[in-house]
């Protein structure tokens, strides 16, 4: 696609709409594609769909998700969760096991007047009885999603092991405790070196997701939900059955990333850095971006497929190419050049390797139409707790 010559790698206005910078940039109508996209790909897998919103933490996006389809939504943090439940989301999952009494009930505070729906993770007795103790102090019933361990070795429960059996039959015997079903998030699929080893990852999280809910019925628990996650195994799949919903969360912006993984093109990314060069020498272009907005991720979960810090093209002529930004310090980005420097002035479009940090540690997201550039917040900005 980027070879036609009709192909735009970014909309052309925006550099220039965006105002200050650096600035990070959201393009309005690639957003609302991608979400459209993936409310579709959910509805004809006869899944629900619940994005992530750790990837953009904003209200405005959230909204648009929900308008798509989106039944609900999952986050991470407790301080995350709070908001987007005082926010309007009719449902929350916290997909991050929470033990902490007062961040329990943080979450059941804010979502107690907008009558927010609750679902919460375990993946140990601890969890439950954390779960059960904040039950009983409110006089809530909770429920309780058990996250299992597909491949990447994060949190969740051995599938292959009695551990799964074991902690429903825990829940189960906490009276203000309900087991809601299975969870899984397949981060590995980051480490993945083309789209044909993605699609094994996604294979092989939804037979050990399916397998272990055979399992529990067979023994008699009834089980809802089969819920699974991350953009990539769920943009390249063999399907969805036996699987009730799905999580992703980075299909909003994609990023550098999607693209290494054949999850995205440059014509799905919704997400830039547009940024000015401010020095230049016999190597590199320096630009006033830095670790403090392009983060120094080199990709999610470990990923390292990524040669530098992100690609940035001239705003006014994209047509000569992408360079790498090989370094960044706190302020400051080092972009390799051909010889032939930017002029001190220029700005440079960056795409990031990683959106969800680079949404994280800013302030607000230049929404550009067209010319037309609005400030949207970025309502969970920093929430870490």
């Amino acid at each position: 696609m980027a070879d036609d010559p009709t192909f735009a790698v970014f909309d052309p206005d925006l550099p220039a709409a965006v105002g200050d910078t650096p600035a990070v940039a959201v393009d309005l109508v690639r957003l609302n594609r991608n979400i459209d996209r993936m409310a579709r790909r959910a509805r004809a897998g006869g899944v629900a769909l619940r994005p992530h919103i750790k990837t953009h933490k904003s209200l405005a996006i959230m909204q648009r998700q929900l308008a798509a389809g989106a039944k609900g939504i999952t986050a991470s943090k407790s301080s995350e969760a709070a908001i987007f439940a005082a926010g309007g989301a009719p449902s929350v999952t916290i997909a991050y096991p929470l033990l902490d009494p007062a961040k329990i009930d943080r979450v059941l505070a804010a979502a107690a007047t907008p009558q927010t729906g609750l679902r919460f993770v375990v993946d140990s007795p601890a969890g439950v009885r954390a779960l059960g103790a904040a039950a009983r102090r409110t006089g809530a019933m909770l429920d309780a999603l058990v996250e299992v361990d597909v491949g990447l070795h994060r949190c969740g429960i051995d599938p292959g092991a009695d551990a799964g059996l074991a902690l429903v039959r825990t829940i189960d015997a906490d009276p203000h405790v309900c087991f809601a079903g299975l969870l899984s998030h397949a981060g590995q699929a980051y480490r993945a070196v083309n789209a044909e080893a993605v699609r094994d990852v996604a294979r092989t999280e939804r037979r050990i997701m399916i397998d272990l809910a055979e399992r529990l019925r067979k023994d008699g628990i009834e089980v809802g939900e089969v819920s699974v996650g991350s953009t990539p195994s769920v943009v390249l799949n063999d399907g969805f059955e036996g699987i009730t919903e799905i999580r992703p969360g980075n299909y909003v912006f994609m990023d550098r990333t999607q693209i290494a993984l054949g999850v995205a093109g440059l014509a799905d990314i919704a997400l830039w850095v547009v940024a000015t060069v401010v020095s230049a020498n016999d190597r590199f272009a320096i630009i006033d971006a830095g670790s403090k907005v392009l983060s120094s991720d080199a990709g999610p979960h470990g990923s390292d497929a990524l040669a530098g810090f992100g690609l940035a093209w001239h705003a006014d002529d994209p047509g000569r190419g992408a360079m790498t930004i090989a370094a960044l310090s706190e302020e400051h980005g080092f972009v390799v050049h051909d010889g032939k420097p930017p002029a001190i002035g220029t700005r440079l479009v960056i795409l990031p390797n990683h959106a969800c940090p680079v949404a994280n540690l800013a302030r607000e997201f230049m929404v550009v139409e067209g010319r037309t550039a609005r400030r949207w917040p970025v309502d969970a900005r920093g929430c870490v707790s």
